[in-house]
């Protein structure tokens, strides 16, 4: 991967998974009805601020908000940029 830089203190750069292709049954979900990526991984960092630690790091796997991070292309690829806050879990 490309140097894409460093976020801002208390801010990550995610890159959201794809959303499903099809349900568990095995019906193919039209681009139209697709749900917007909640999970994506953790491909840059910021510093932390005064008074917030940074709980994830690069590589982790992240669950947040639906409407969460502001959309950038970088490198013909698809990132959100988002507060450390709104993570809401870290998958294990």
């Amino acid at each position: 991967m490309a140097n894409i830089g460093k976020p801002m203190p208390g801010k990550v750069l995610v890159q959201p998974q794809a959303a499903e292709q099809k349900t568990a049954s095995g019906i193919i979900i039209p681009d139209s009805a697709k749900e917007k990526p909640q999970r994506g991984i953790i491909v840059a960092v910021g510093n932390p601020k005064k008074d917030e630690p940074i709980e994830v790091k690069v590589g982790d796997s992240v669950l947040y908000g639906k409407y969460s991070g502001t959309e950038l292309k970088i490198n013909e690829q698809d990132y959100l940029i988002m507060n450390q806050t709104d993570i809401l879990l870290i998958v294990e």
